[in-house]
């Protein structure tokens, strides 16, 4: 919760791929519900920057 909440910015995971992934944790607000954040997701980049991030 303390990334969803926003007293952490940061959320590092991983890819289906293996693959380490940080972004802002900002990102993922709209998608949080009581229970957390579930699903996967589609995270678009251009150079190592944030474009975008949809729940497939």
């Amino acid at each position: 919760m303390p990334y969803y909440t926003g007293r952490v910015s940061t959320v590092v995971t991983r890819a289906t791929n293996g693959q380490r992934v940080q972004f802002p944790a900002m990102y993922l607000r709209k998608f949080m519900t009581n229970s957390g954040v579930k699903g996967h997701f589609c995270l678009e980049t251009d150079n190592n920057k944030f474009i975008s991030l949809e729940k497939i």
